[in-house]
C-alpha cells in the first residue's frame, strides 16, 4: 500500500477587518464569502463588525482583490488589512 501525500501550494494570507453600514452586516457578509480568494468570514463584536481571510497567490493579487472586489461590495464603509507569513 502506499500513501501519497498532496501539499498545499504556499499562499500569502491577508486579514481584512470590515466595518459596514448599520443593518448592512448579513448582505455584506454573504457577498464577501462569494469574493474568489475569501476562505473565511466572521462576524464580530467590537471595533469592526467582520473579518475575513483572504488567500491569494501572492500579496499583488490580494491588493488587487482588496481594492477592486471587497472595497467595492455595497455597504462597506471601511477596511483595514493585515497580513500574515508562515514560518
Amino acid at each position: 500500500m502506499t500513501l501519497t501525500i498532496t501539499s498545499r501550494s504556499k499562499l500569502d494570507i491577508a486579514y481584512v477587518l470590515v466595518n459596514t453600514l448599520p443593518g448592512k452586516e448579513l448582505e455584506v457578509n454573504q457577498m464577501l464569502t462569494g469574493v474568489d480568494g475569501v476562505v473565511e468570514v466572521y462576524t464580530l463584536f467590537g471595533e469592526y463588525d467582520m473579518i475575513a481571510k483572504l488567500e491569494k497567490k501572492n500579496f499583488a493579487e490580494i491588493e488587487e482583490t482588496i481594492v477592486k472586489k471587497i472595497r467595492n461590495i455595497p455597504g462597506i464603509l471601511e477596511t483595514k488589512t493585515l497580513t500574515g507569513i508562515k514560518f
